[in-house]
């Protein structure tokens, strides 16, 4: 791993690695559906095991790049305590909310639809929060796609028919999810900007508040996963704690050093697609005709949103190529 200055990440590699992130995210779903059905865990416990893990895993590849580079850890930029410390409690609290809310949605209403209307709304919450805390501007484009967004998430919870596969309560669950998200994706992209070299710094520190933050609620809810079918239950943990925890959201942060946090989580949409696709082809959840047209009016709406950030993105290089030119005098 070379020792470049999060900020001078080429905005590419950050687009890559947002793009990795989120493909593993697209996988985390199923693995929390198979593991309700065997291990006994809640969404507490088992987002409890998530966060652990994906700690521990992070620590120990963190010390072997260390030690086989034979080099310490690049010091930081300097940051001010109290701006550091906001943005850990923040973020780690943050991922607590969001990891254990999609959880309790996918066990409340179902893989497909949990993870679609958590990412579907979680742009148009992040565009929002981005226009109020740090200015970036919506446009006709964006006022269209929130209310496209909206109106897709209104037909998803009222449109259900008698198999009720879309339950309030889940719906409730994968807002507040899509809430927790936003949050923690403003918090890093507006406070970790110049927070330190490793990537991975600010996934430890978020790692460790959201598992101490969540290590009580998970024992009252039950910590520890049933002996029966153990081995399935903690190759699951470890694979969800592996892959789309300590590798994506490693990734995803670093990325959101040079991405904006409004194409982030467009980017990110590739996971409810590919949750949406294991759910159905691998799990056997039937989509009602209500639920397939308001999920296709939801993510027609962030995709338009895509698309004004984009346009955005390009007006921006250009405004400032044209200021960086030399005046003739």
């Amino acid at each position: 791993m070379h020792a470049t200055a999060s900020s001078a990440l080429p905005v590419g590699r950050g687009l890559l690695y947002v793009t990795l992130a989120a493909t593993a995210w697209g996988t985390v779903g199923a693995a929390a559906a198979l593991l309700y059905h065997g291990s006994g865990l809640g969404p507490l416990a088992l987002t409890f095991w998530r966060t652990f893990g994906g700690l521990v895993f992070l620590l120990a590849v963190r010390a072997l790049l260390r030690r086989r580079s034979g080099t310490a850890a690049v010091p930081a930029p300097s940051e001010p305590l109290r701006r550091r410390l906001v943005r850990i409690v923040m973020t780690g609290v943050s991922l607590a909310v969001f990891q254990a809310a999609y959880f309790a949605a996918v066990e409340a209403t179902g893989l497909a639809v949990g993870t679609v209307v958590t990412m579907g709304a979680g742009p148009v919450l992040i565009a929002i929060g981005a226009r109020v805390t740090m200015g970036e501007r919506l446009g006709a484009g964006g006022v269209l796609a929130v209310a496209g967004a909206l109106a897709g998430l209104a037909v998803l919870v009222l449109g259900g028919d008698g198999a009720a596969t879309v339950r309030p309560a889940g719906v409730g669950y994968a807002l507040l999810s899509a809430a927790g998200c936003a949050a923690m994706t403003l918090t890093t992209r507006r406070l970790g900007k110049g927070g330190g070299r490793d990537p991975y710094a600010s996934t430890v520190s978020a790692f460790a508040v959201g598992a101490l933050c969540l290590l009580p609620l998970a024992v009252v809810e039950g910590l520890w996963p049933e002996a029966h079918d153990l081995g399935r239950s903690l190759c699951l943990l470890a694979y969800i704690a592996a892959g789309p925890t300590a590798l994506a959201y490693g990734l995803y942060f670093a990325g959101l050093a040079v991405v904006r946090a409004a194409t982030a989580s467009v980017i990110a949409l590739i996971e409810p697609v590919s949750a949406a696709a294991i759910a159905v082809l691998l799990l056997g959840e039937r989509l009602t005709m209500a639920t397939a047209i308001g999920t296709g009016v939801l993510l027609t709406a962030v995709a338009g949103l895509a698309v004004t950030e984009a346009r955005g993105a390009v007006s921006g290089a250009r405004s400032g190529a044209r200021s960086a030119e030399p005046v003739a005098g």
